[in-house]
């Protein structure tokens, strides 16, 4: 029960930064897909450089989990270039049309834009779809 609450406040926590941060606006996508302003660069560009510095720690140190005390598993997965470019097309081409990425998908459920529902149960057909098709898909 506490872990799923310690969840709930981050995932809290996330949200409230995303609206604020009007990182969930579609306004701010266009204008970062049209070049037109620097501001979601900047957001994407913290945070690449956050996670980065992040996860070098993270892998320096041998981090366990706070939560149950395990060691957390951060191996280098296999170097190619091909799986990155058609994941980030996809990825990209995705987030062009709905003009969201996963991140602040219920985030704007919560700010009561409710066609996202639509994007919502399609990114979980494309997970289901994903997993039920996962061992015949080149890795």
């Amino acid at each position: 029960m506490i872990r799923s609450l310690i969840f709930l406040v981050i995932g809290l926590l996330f949200g409230i930064t995303m609206y604020k941060s009007e990182a969930a606006s579609w306004f701010r996508i266009y204008e970062m897909f049209q070049f037109q302003a620097f501001h979601m660069y900047g957001i994407i560009g913290s945070a690449l450089a956050f996670g980065a510095v992040f996860t070098f720690l993270l892998k320096r140190n041998q981090a366990s989990s706070f939560l149950d005390g395990s060691k957390l598993s951060l191996t280098d997965k296999e170097k190619g270039w091909k799986r990155y470019l058609i994941g980030g097309t996809l990825f990209g081409m995705g987030w062009a049309l709905t003009g969201a990425c996963p991140g602040p998908l219920f985030t704007l459920l919560g700010a009561g834009f409710f066609p996202i529902l639509i994007v919502i149960l399609a990114a979980l057909l494309g997970t289901f779809a994903y997993g039920a098709l996962r061992s015949k898909l080149p890795h």
